[in-house]
């Protein structure tokens, strides 16, 4: 069983609120849910929407038909109809249009009561939230104007709903993080305030900087005085951090970067999705030097690896970058995974105050004294590269890729990210496998194996030019011919990709 139901109306009238109490309601009744949000960069009156999807099994994505539609204006009935299957339904607002502010509650009740859940239930969320007389009769309101559709019955399933922003979040909690130093921007902003919100509770610093060159030189600072740094922005952002990653390459002071991509070039589309930020991860900061580039995939990979970031970037004093997108930030997933216990995190570097040390921007000798001789510097630029060639070796403790799908075919898909859970749906009851790759810098030796293996291979990214394919290129020697790319700021439909898929021979 699975349903796909749109939420939409103008941006401002509490869409979020319809998905966010369903959502509990219904993960609390054991279903998996996925929720996407796809909105405008305008604060107010803008058409918003929401595609919450529901299944019995697990699901990480959002098909493009539709079972129902929540309307809250009259234009998300125009714009979307077209998408209602052909038994859909549609919940109309203008019924509830007295209710002003408790609309949005009339139509969370009026949705239940197609689902087949009681309304208990859904008054125990929205109690939460509000408990007060005239919200609850909202509720009753919505729920007696509807017949019982779908009749979801309680399952056993105990899970939880946590977002990309989140489990970013949590990852750094679990990595004893002492300062987030960030600047706002979307879709990074998420970690920020998620970072917060806790940090009395977990006892660390969250400080917003004027802007993002502050935010990088900041972090360094403290990071020289011993303290366990991450700082997070989007493309724009990190564009102009991009020398201090550099500082960071020469002083060797551990620093972890969250970067949560959106459409570019420039402003670009500052709500939308896209993977157009893997060659600016892998290479942004002048001159050569070591760093690690990961991209989860989900909210429990995003919290895993971003404790290996803290892992990796401590231990050899090195840039870690967690590669993310709106899509994955924003996205709600169900989990009923346990997460893994967190690393063990040392510092063994020395730091100030207990001893003399120094960090310079120049090529220096092993006290940090300034140099210029040939000699210091092939030495330092070798010790460099060999300390990347220790930091792979490490990473190889680690998944750096995960196998996905019918382990044994021929037919192998590739990609990484947030494309991971519409592939993964998509190709369900397909014989393909899918290698997601999670490490993108240092890249698996195991990749060119399983490419050589395979009779069948297609490239899947929200990109314009392939870029994964381009790395894998440069690093195996071996061109993906087949590649489904997409590029319009919006994420793959699970469904319209498995067409995809099955229309390359």
């Amino acid at each position: 069983m699975r349903l796909n139901i749109l939420i939409g109306g103008k941006a401002g009238q509490g869409i979020n609120f319809i998905s966010e109490v369903i959502s509990k309601t219904v993960t609390n009744h054991g279903y998996f849910t996925f929720n996407y949000r796809d909105y405008s960069s305008v604060i107010r009156g803008a058409h918003n929407f929401n595609i919450l999807s529901i299944s019995d099994e697990k699901i990480e994505s959002h098909e493009s038909h539709l079972d129902g539609i929540i309307a809250m204006d009259e234009n998300t009935i125009k714009i979307h109809k077209k998408e209602l299957k052909k038994n859909g339904f549609i919940i109309n607002s203008k019924k509830f249009i007295d209710l002003k502010k408790n609309l949005n509650i009339a139509l969370s009740g009026a949705l239940i009561k197609i689902l087949g859940i009681d309304k208990e239930f859904l008054i125990n969320e929205i109690r939460k939230k509000f408990d007060n007389e005239d919200v609850l009769k909202s509720v009753e309101r919505g729920y007696i104007t509807q017949e019982n559709k779908f009749k979801l019955k309680k399952l056993k399933n105990d899970l939880k709903i946590m977002s990309g922003s989140k489990a970013i979040a949590k990852g750094a909690i679990n990595s004893k993080i002492d300062i987030y130093f960030a600047y706002p921007m979307t879709p990074a902003t998420g970690v920020l305030n998620e970072l917060a919100s806790k940090q009395i509770k977990n006892n660390y610093l969250v400080f917003q900087n004027e802007n993002e060159i502050a935010v990088a030189n900041a972090a360094l600072g403290a990071s020289f005085s011993g303290a366990r740094v991450m700082i997070g922005t989007s493309g724009g952002g990190f564009d102009l951090m991009a020398e201090a990653l550099s500082l960071q390459g020469i002083t060797e002071l551990p620093l972890v970067v969250y970067l949560a991509s959106r459409p570019g070039p420039g402003t670009g589309l500052p709500t939308y999705t896209s993977q157009g930020d893997l060659n600016l991860a892998l290479r942004s900061g002048h001159g050569e030097f070591p760093r690690v580039v990961i991209a989860p995939g989900n909210p429990k990979e995003s919290i895993e690896k971003t404790n290996e970031a803290f892992y990796l970037s401590q231990k050899f004093n090195s840039l870690s970058i967690i590669l993310s997108d709106k899509h994955l930030a924003e996205s709600e997933f169900s989990l009923n995974k346990n997460i893994k216990n967190p690393l063990s995190i040392k510092m063994e570097r020395k730091i100030p105050g207990k001893t003399i040390v120094k960090a310079s921007s120049y090529e220096h000798d092993q006290f940090g004294n300034t140099i210029e001789d040939a000699k210091t510097t092939i030495e330092n630029a070798n010790k460099r590269i060999e300390k990347y060639k220790s930091i792979k070796k490490e990473c190889e403790k680690f998944e750096m890729i995960k196998i996905h799908g019918k382990k044994n075919s021929k037919n192998l898909i590739i990609g990484w990210g947030s494309t991971r859970g519409a592939i993964i749906d998509a190709i369900k009851d397909l014989d393909f496998k899918f290698l997601q790759v999670i490490y993108l810098k240092p890249l698996s030796n195991k990749i060119k194996k399983e490419i050589q293996n395979a009779k069948k291979v297609i490239l899947i990214e929200n990109n314009l030019t392939g870029q994964l394919g381009r790395l894998i290129r440069e690093k195996t020697g071996i061109k993906i011919e087949n590649r489904i790319l997409k590029y319009d700021g919006r994420p793959f439909y699970s469904d319209e990709l498995k067409k995809e898929i099955l229309k390359v021979k």
